[in-house]
């Protein structure tokens, strides 16, 4: 969603735009000219799926209502022009219900535009949840135009998961989002971590880390097989969300390798992914499309619960020939530290099939958004108003 708001904000002039987001780390992001953010309460998930209150002491449904007049209030008091929701068409446990009826009774002529990944979950399981959550008629009687960040080559949502014919005429697929490269330069970044002209650089990120550990843990038990003669240098990005005391077993292990270095978070991922010969990563949407835009020869491992949306992305992608995907339950030190030697002993010349990835997601999202609003302008701004529930955020572009 923010690389969408600076894409807009970079190409629409007297454009503003307010994010609302429960992201923990929302505020360690550079926010571009034009765009001001407000927090919500944070919601998280276990690894059952199941619902709680990530920081404060209160029910899970306390924080929700919370969380949803935080959101009508906004748009009551914002009156935006479109309103851009991201993956659930009632927001997270239904905290967009009282907004959309608002605003179909007072500002009717707000656009609505539901914005989705690639993939959701296993086709059986996302159907089921969106007739059990009544989101085939939401986006029917609330939304004008459904935006997938995504590829039908790839997976094609509206056959998945059986999207009526009225919803597939209002489904427009995008591409993937093409991430810029990052603010340094590579060869500064290697002269940063002292990785000299004979050494490989590994990057290991498990995404924002709340059950990266294992992962990063299995790859320094993968490096500890490795002879002297492997000029490797290893950095390892864990995370904020990866819980303290598994930072800390980490920090400890990392102590213990001359040739690897730990941080915890950096809102500049793409400088460091340039500057390293292979990525070991996880397989979430942003994380990949970095690989992707930079051509990075990578091992992925997927997250597979509480959905399969990660599996299902790496698989898939795996089989396009774009990088090395490996199983969780297939796991293990050996394996993993061996398929990153296959990755970095490949010719010189090699570079994942990304020309057959469609990376032009982000002036397709523009061109629809602009569509819609065309000629709804409030003085000399056009507003937008967006809403994303997958990172237990709102986000708003004003």
């Amino acid at each position: 969603m923010l690389a969408i708001c600076k894409y807009l904000l970079d190409s629409v002039p007297e454009l503003s735009i307010l994010l609302i987001s429960g992201s923990p780390v929302l505020h360690s992001f550079r926010m571009p000219q034009g765009l001001d953010y407000m927090k919500l309460p944070c919601l998280g998930r276990s690894d059952t799926g199941e619902l709680s209150a990530k920081y404060l002491r209160k029910d899970p449904q306390e924080v929700t209502k919370l969380r949803s007049e935080i959101i009508r209030t906004a748009v009551v008091n914002f009156e935006p022009d479109l309103i851009l929701v991201d993956k659930k068409p009632y927001g997270l446990q239904g905290e967009l219900k009282s907004t959309l009826t608002y605003l179909k009774q007072h500002f009717s002529a707000t656009k609505l535009v539901l914005l989705l990944r690639d993939i959701l979950d296993a086709p059986e399981v996302t159907i089921k949840n969106w007739h059990q959550n009544d989101y085939y008629h939401a986006l029917q009687s609330y939304y004008d135009q459904i935006l997938v960040v995504g590829m039908p080559e790839i997976f094609d949502v509206t056959k998945e998961y059986r999207f009526p014919i009225s919803l597939s005429k209002k489904t427009n697929f995008c591409g993937y989002i093409r991430r810029e490269y990052g603010c340094k330069p590579a060869q500064l970044v290697r002269q940063e971590l002292k990785v000299k002209s004979k050494e490989k650089l590994v990057l290991v990120t498990p995404g924002g880390g709340g059950d990266g550990y294992y992962l990063v843990e299995t790859y320094l038990q993968g490096l500890r097989q490795l002879s002297a003669k492997h000029k490797i240098k290893s950095l390892i990005i864990s995370g904020p969300e990866m819980p303290q005391d598994r930072t800390q077993e980490l920090s400890q292990i990392v102590q213990q390798f001359s040739h690897v270095q730990m941080s915890e978070f950096t809102d500049d991922i793409a400088s460091y992914m340039e500057a390293a010969d292979a990525v070991v990563c996880m397989g979430g949407y942003n994380t990949i499309c970095e690989v992707l835009s930079l051509s990075k020869r990578a091992v992925v491992v997927p997250r597979i619960k509480p959905v399969q949306e990660q599996w299902i992305r790496a698989q898939k992608m795996a089989e396009f020939g774009l990088f090395k995907t490996i199983h969780p339950s297939k796991l293990t030190p050996h394996y993993l530290i061996n398929s990153v030697l296959e990755q970095l002993n490949r010719n010189s010349n090699y570079l994942p099939a990304v020309a057959r990835i469609d990376l032009n997601a982000l002036p397709r999202i523009q061109e629809y958004i602009l569509e819609l609003v065309f000629g709804k302008v409030v003085g000399d701004r056009t507003r937008f108003f967006s809403f994303n529930p997958t990172k237990k955020s709102l986000i708003s572009v004003n």
